[in-house]
């Protein structure tokens, strides 16, 4: 895994690795959650002012949780709309189930990959 994705398929690893702890990704799922409910509020009142309200709530959760949970810097500041993409992307994993065997299959090669580096090292 790459920490310099160069295509969105390299950038998925990075950014699942990047949100391997659950309290992470709930505060993830709840950010955006809340967000998507004031942009359609505000849609539906015809309050189009307030639509960076849906950027500032989601990305206020999901900040926190990269700063103070996973103590790691957010994806979004070096890979904007990736990082867009994929928070809907994780949501959906989230909400179906599949985001814990993704977690896995991420961190288990990353794992594997230091292990095989590890073993390759010659100390003698």
């Amino acid at each position: 895994m790459t920490t310099n994705p160069t295509n969105y398929t390299e950038f998925w690893d990075f950014y699942v690795s990047e949100h391997s702890l659950p309290l992470t990704r709930a505060l993830h799922f709840i950010g955006t959650s809340l967000g998507i409910a004031l942009l359609v509020f505000f849609i539906v009142r015809g309050q189009w002012y307030f639509f960076p309200a849906f950027f500032i709530v989601g990305y206020a959760f999901a900040w926190f949780a990269h700063f103070v949970v996973e103590k790691n810097r957010p994806a979004s500041f070096r890979f904007p709309l990736w990082s867009f993409i994929s928070d809907f992307k994780m949501m959906w994993y989230m909400a179906t189930g599949r985001m814990g065997r993704e977690v896995k299959r991420v961190t288990g090669a990353i794992q594997a990959n230091t292990t095989t580096n590890a073993e390759s090292v010659d100390v003698r």
